[in-house]
């Protein structure tokens, strides 16, 4: 997993590529670990160019989900499709998430 990181205007956008497995646990940590920063009160994590996922990496963007729920910033999951798409949807994170396209 590759990631680069934009501010807007009331948070940060990561947007995320390649393949995202339990490989990239500590990658990812470092990710959460942005919801501290002051001022962010909306979090994406862009998926758009995100492969395949595995059920550890559901894993970490459930705890991606807990932590921002714990400081108070919106997570929303932005432009997952094929692969990405269809796990996501049997996981039923759309009921979790705010799901954008």
């Amino acid at each position: 997993m590759e990631h680069t990181v934009r501010a807007v205007s009331d948070g940060k956008e990561v947007v995320l590529t390649g393949r995202l497995t339990f490989a990239d646990h500590n990658g990812f940590r470092s990710i959460i670990s942005m919801f501290q920063e002051p001022g962010n009160k909306r979090f994406v994590l862009d998926l758009s160019a995100v492969e395949f996922i595995d059920s550890a990496a559901l894993g970490m963007v459930l705890l991606a989900r807990d932590t921002a729920i714990s400081k108070g910033v919106g997570l929303v999951l932005k432009g997952a499709k094929g692969q990405v798409k269809r796990i996501m949807e049997v996981a039923k994170f759309n009921k979790l998430f705010v799901m954008e396209e």
